[in-house]
């Protein structure tokens, strides 16, 4: 298995690791619960090593990147960080993945782990306009630290001003003594906070400087348990399980992150601009449980006299809410929020209502 360069420190503290996307990874260390609280109410660590970054550069970077993602990549200032994805030619989508305007004529992709591999071979095979591409995802480090005293942490580490940086923007700067890191106000928690983007050599030291600065508001270390339920709980996709290959981003209700702007040619943009004027027969939706019940991925989703409505994509029991929660897709005459459908879980019929996330109450 891969390694990132906090893996044998997550060992040293006993986390609970396993494989994941071909990385030894933790899954948690205090538990699943315990995590996910901690970063809603204080503060947690992740180490996200494992994600893929590409960088897009030269006179024809714009180009490209309007060319492979669903975006509006030319509405980017530099600074600016965009959500988006890889529209695949069948309607589908390849990955989902974050936009970095770094300076004039340079971008990075940040990518899933899983995918790294996929997606660096789906740019370099429709890179016929001369762009510059560098996969250097072995040669960044990454920590996402996410919670409402996030900001307070880190802020004793760093002359950036982070209360300036702007949801979805970064800035490049001194951090813990380490020069050029970047510090970017995005993640994947809901929770407010940042991730950090920084060269392996320097990763421990960061990480010591940040549980020192976090000490007095009782920071933690987090696994991929409890980012999974906190993801979960703010209705964001999971690349794999609600979105993958065969999802359209209409059909997964991500019609926001996909442009039809003039003069923006994106892979397969004719078959998605006709779904979103016809409609698609699926959508993505997010429900509650009304029975009491944990909905899993995969379990099916049903109407009132049993019939076969869709599938569950996500699932698990909220911490914040105690009640069950997921996403799949139904028909579309299902999707309507205030609809009530049904979870067959082994057997059991139980009542679940169709909601708009998020979950969690901000």
């Amino acid at each position: 298995m891969k390694t990132t360069p906090f893996t044998e420190k997550h060992i040293a503290l006993g986390a609970k690791m396993h494989e994941f996307a071909g990385y030894n990874m933790p899954i948690e260390y205090s538990g699943i619960i315990d995590e996910h609280m901690t970063v809603c109410q204080g503060v947690g660590v992740f180490d996200v090593s494992h994600m893929g970054e590409f960088w897009v550069k030269g006179p024809k970077a714009l180009d490209f990147i309007q060319k492979i993602t669903s975006n509006n990549a030319a509405a980017l200032s530099t600074g600016k960080v965009q959500y988006t994805c890889f529209p695949n030619e069948t309607g589908g989508i390849v990955d989902d993945l974050l936009v970095y305007a770094y300076e004039a004529d340079k971008y990075m992709l940040v990518v899933n782990a899983a995918n790294i591999e996929k997606d660096w071979k789906w740019c370099v095979e429709h890179n016929d306009i001369g762009a510059e591409l560098e996969n250097s995802s072995d040669k960044i480090g990454q920590l996402a630290i996410q919670g409402p005293k996030a900001i307070d942490t880190l802020q004793k580490l760093t002359s950036v001003n982070l209360s300036e940086i702007p949801y979805y923007a970064f800035q490049v700067g001194g951090f813990a003594g380490v020069s050029d890191v970047i510090i970017s106000n995005t993640g994947y928690t809901g929770a407010g906070g940042f991730e950090l983007y920084f060269y392996p050599s320097d990763a421990m030291k960061i990480w010591n400087a940040i549980f020192g600065a976090g000490e007095e508001f009782g920071i933690k270390p987090v696994g991929l348990g409890a980012r999974d339920t906190l993801r979960l709980e703010m209705g964001f996709c999971l690349y794999g399980n609600d979105i993958d290959d065969t999802t359209s981003p209409i059909e997964a209700g991500l019609g926001w992150i996909t442009k039809f702007v003039e003069g923006k040619d994106f892979i397969n943009r004719e078959f998605l601009e006709k779904q979103k004027h016809e409609g698609v027969l699926r959508k993505l939706v997010g429900f509650e449980m009304l029975d009491r019940g944990i909905p899993r991925h995969g379990y099916q989703l049903m109407d009132e006299t049993g019939d076969v409505i869709g599938h569950v994509t996500s699932g698990t029991m909220s911490p914040t809410r105690k009640i069950g929660i997921g996403m799949g897709y139904v028909k579309t005459n299902f999707s309507k929020s205030g609809t009530e459908i049904y979870l067959d879980n082994r057997g059991r019929k139980l009542k679940a209502v169709v909601v708009k996330p998020p979950f969690r109450k901000q």
